[in-house]
């Protein structure tokens, strides 16, 4: 039988060439290193391929100025009763309608948000944005405010974390949102004290992030601190993993210059430098114009300007406040943390 010829067979040997051997050999090398970059947890590649991916991807735009950037994992803390849910609602109105908040930038198209509120009743958030419950502030539909169906059941396979987790990532799915305010940390999370608490929490919402490119604003308690001191990343509840884990973080203090005022500091950046820093927080006055309850930027000042001078009451209380919590078995640095003193301090007062 006559044997199989490739040129009989209509083949193209004037294609095989040293360029041609080269370009085929580079592909599958390509590939090959395209395969290995996937390293059980890990993602292997040089510096500049990763320089590459970036470029491909958009450059994040403001959500809120300098303190939330878009595709931002961010935390807004603060003390109980200072307006966190306030100014989330006022941000999430302004990103649905596409207006900047007065004193910060908003670069983001108009889009939709969804604002998970564990927080307020549907009838207190009337009363919020409306004028004695008549004359109702007009949101855009692009504001999605979510809260929890009282008459839900949970699965009797799952728990009520794991559940809450799942259906918030079906909302998100649903609606195709981008943005999200979730009002407050605390509902998603029995507990956020500790690393073992904190952890899966963050994992959770930096995957969720990651798989659906959002922009992630989480709302957060400050344990009792003390207010003649700056607001730092030790505020945070659970502050060493929470802060570890987000991009971007900022908070909340009040005044004790003017009880009416509030300021807005930045903790943590990894998109920008720090711009409202102690030299230059945002001071803000909670006012409430017709039906809109809102933040109203006024001045830059510094934090300095709006601490708690403490008298010698307040130290003697602070003494006796240590000296109680030592009876009870805190360790120096549990008292120092608890106060928002140094342990320096707590070690010095027991002397």
């Amino acid at each position: 039988m006559k044997g199989f010829n490739l040129k009989d067979a209509g083949f193209d040997f004037s294609r095989i060439t040293p360029d041609a051997i080269k370009a085929e050999a580079e592909s599958l090398t390509a590939q090959q290193n395209e395969v290995g970059e996937h390293k059980g947890l890990f993602t292997v590649m040089p510096a500049s391929k990763w320089i590459e991916q970036a470029k491909n991807r958009p450059t994040p735009q403001m959500l809120f100025g300098q303190l939330w950037f878009e595709n931002e994992l961010c935390i807004l803390f603060a003390d109980t009763n200072l307006g966190k849910s306030i100014l989330a609602v006022q941000i999430g109105n302004s990103i649905s309608k596409g207006e900047s908040v007065k004193g910060f930038v908003l670069e983001a198209e108009k889009q939709p948000v969804l604002y998970f509120d564990f927080e307020l009743s549907d009838k207190q958030f009337e009363a919020r944005y409306s004028d004695n419950f008549t004359n109702h502030y007009p949101f855009d539909s692009n504001f999605i405010r979510v809260e929890i169906n009282p008459n839900s059941e949970i699965p009797t396979e799952t728990d009520f974390e794991t559940y809450l987790n799942q259906s918030l990532e079906h909302t998100v799915s649903d609606t195709g949102a981008k943005v999200l305010i979730i009002d407050n940390l605390t509902y998603l999370r029995s507990g956020t004290e500790t690393a073992k608490d904190a952890l899966p929490l963050m994992k959770h919402l930096k995957a969720l992030k990651s798989k659906y490119n959002l922009s992630i604003l989480v709302l957060a308690h400050t344990p009792k601190r003390d207010l003649s001191k700056p607001i730092t990343r030790n505020d945070l509840q659970g502050s060493k993993m929470l802060i570890n884990f987000c991009d971007s973080s900022f908070a909340i203090g009040e005044s004790f210059a003017d009880k009416h005022l509030r300021y807005i500091k930045q903790i943590k950046q990894r998109n920008c430098e720090l711009v409202y820093d102690a030299d230059n927080v945002g001071v803000c006055e909670i006012t409430k114009p017709a039906n809109f309850l809102q933040f109203e930027f006024v001045y830059y000042a510094t934090e300095k300007e709006h601490l708690k001078v403490p008298s010698d009451r307040d130290k003697e209380q602070r003494k006796q406040d240590a000296a109680e919590l030592k009876m009870q078995g805190k360790s120096n640095r549990e008292i120092a943390r608890q106060l928002g003193v140094s342990e320096g301090a707590i070690r010095k007062w027991f002397k």
